[in-house]
């Protein structure tokens, strides 16, 4: 499977684990949920971390932990739920996070530009057809009204 990160197309080395899924080796993600219940045991893991933020879910829950997070993954359920928005601008601009933040779920294309400008830099999509035609959106506009995060 592959990814875009950081304006790149490439090789995506994580995985997610449900909390029903026993523990792999390898760079993985949980949710948040998790993370609070086996941060101990997740903490020796052999690999790269990360924490799968739900709309509901806080940035603030995290705030603590970000140093041993190497990866945000912001999970959009349906293209109309835009709380992951203000998740990584808080990330980025409240927590000083430097992270990967990542878009996961239903968002829709036309939406990469806005999410990067609030701070997501990597995007995991449904078909991986559409890569390139979502790199490209990337720089749909030259010309920005409000601040953003980069």
């Amino acid at each position: 499977m592959q990814i875009i990160k950081d304006k790149q197309i490439i090789d995506d080395n994580w995985s997610y684990v449900s909390d029903d899924e026993e523990l792999r080796a390898g760079n993985i993600s949980v949710s948040l949920a998790r993370w609070k219940k086996d941060k101990q045991q997740l903490l020796h893991h052999d690999g790269k971390l990360g924490v799968r933020l739900e709309p509901s879910d806080s940035t603030d829950e995290i705030a603590e932990d970000l140093k041993e997070i190497e990866l945000i993954e912001l999970n959009f359920p349906a293209f109309t739920d835009g709380r992951a928005f203000s998740h990584a601008w808080l990330l980025r601009s409240r927590h000083h996070y430097t992270g990967e933040i990542r878009a996961t779920g239903h968002y829709m294309l036309d939406q990469l530009f806005y999410l990067s400008r609030v701070g997501i830099n990597a995007f995991k999509l449904e078909k991986a057809e559409e890569l390139p035609v979502a790199l490209s959106s990337l720089n749909d506009f030259t010309v920005s009204y409000q601040k953003s995060i980069n």
